[in-house]
């Protein structure tokens, strides 16, 4: 079942407080309204079609890791223009690459340029591992102030220009939600409860990577900040650099700040704010392994969201047990990324069981 907040780079809840804030233009915050009204509807599409495509591998006796000899196609991108409409996928955008339209070829860039990270970093072919078209709808709604994966296709909003501005300006936006399509069919993990908050970070985590490997990026060079191209120059006024931050979670320059430390989840709570918990695992461990992101703490993540022992109630112990048998596997001969994993773990509250080196642990399907 799904949780309150949806498959959003930005969490309703945000929309929601912005909208009250009296100090922001009366505009920008009718458009905070209407962006968390339209949410539901495609909250329940994109968790039915995840669903369904769990259930059509199993099924079909296709595991997740095995997608990929079924159709070895370069994926295509296209590109839809909403012109402001609400009406989903829009008119096609003929020739994206070359549009006049600013919006446009950022989408069909930005899209080619995940692809290529995801095949370049991890072999993987589209979210599916199988060559899936990447559809992105643009002008989506009247300053809509999100962007989302639907399940199916992108979709962004221009931005109110004040809050936010257009969401095909943010790489890490982009590799976001594109990476809800890659957890949709591997782990498929659920949206709710630590599920929800795995889900959330590890689009959050490959949104990081995407950013930092497009700008040839070390560990140490990068700002681990999610969603800071998005700012406009009432949220800059206002203090606000950023969506997140993996470095900082609960930082007041976040517009979506979140604890960093186990002790602090919170039950039921958003999705969208537990994830700051593996978010800053992730960072803790990419600072004590060194390098360049995607190099070798990526491969760890991608290993564990892509193990066959991953599942949709997968909580995050079990995750970071995950990677820690990942980190041993990949490697052997580094013992450096084996400690950085499992440090970071520990410093966030998830500390090594019994079960924390083995392939199977304890998890149950």
């Amino acid at each position: 079942m799904c949780a309150r907040d949806g498959c959003f780079i930005v969490p309703p809840r945000v929309l929601r407080r912005l909208a009250e804030d009296e100090s922001i233009p009366a505009e920008t915050r009718q458009a905070m309204r209407d962006c968390a009204a339209v949410e539901e509807a495609w909250r329940g599409l994109r968790n039915a079609q995840t669903e369904a495509i769990q259930i059509s591998l199993l099924a079909s006796g296709i595991t997740t890791l095995q997608v990929a000899g079924v159709l070895a196609s370069v994926p295509a991108i296209t590109v839809y223009d909403c012109k402001n409409t609400r009406s989903l996928p829009g008119s096609p955008v003929s020739n994206p690459a070359r549009s006049a339209d600013i919006t446009a070829k950022r989408a069909f860039d930005t899209t080619r340029g995940v692809v290529d990270f995801y095949r370049q970093c991890f072999d993987r072919n589209s979210v599916d591992d199988a060559g899936m078209t990447l559809m992105s709808s643009i002008h989506y709604g009247v300053r809509y102030d999100n962007a989302f994966w639907n399940g199916a296709q992108m979709t962004y909003g221009d931005g109110d220009g004040q809050i936010f501005l257009d969401f095909t300006k943010a790489d890490d936006v982009i590799g976001h939600e594109l990476t809800h399509g890659v957890t949709q069919f591997t782990a498929g993990l659920d949206y709710s409860d630590e599920p929800g908050a795995l889900n959330e970070s590890v689009s959050d985590v490959f949104g990081a990577m995407f950013y930092q490997w497009r700008k040839s990026q070390t560990v140490a060079q990068a700002d681990w900040l999610i969603g800071a191209d998005l700012m406009g120059p009432v949220a800059g006024t206002k203090g606000y650099t950023c969506l997140r931050d993996m470095a900082q979670p609960g930082s007041r320059h976040c517009l979506s700040p979140q604890p960093s430390h186990y002790r602090d989840y919170v039950s039921a709570g958003d999705p969208h704010e537990n994830s700051g918990i593996p978010n800053h695992a992730f960072y803790l461990a990419a600072k004590a392994i060194g390098g360049r992101s995607w190099e070798q703490t990526g491969k760890v993540w991608y290993a564990a969201l892509t193990s066959p022992e991953a599942y949709r109630l997968m909580t995050i112990a079990e995750f970071a047990a995950l990677t820690r048998a990942a980190a041993r596997s990949l490697f052997p001969r580094d013992a450096n990324v084996y400690r950085g994993v499992d440090d970071a773990w520990t410093r966030v509250g998830i500390p090594r069981s019994r079960h924390s080196d083995a392939t199977s642990g304890p998890l149950h399907h």
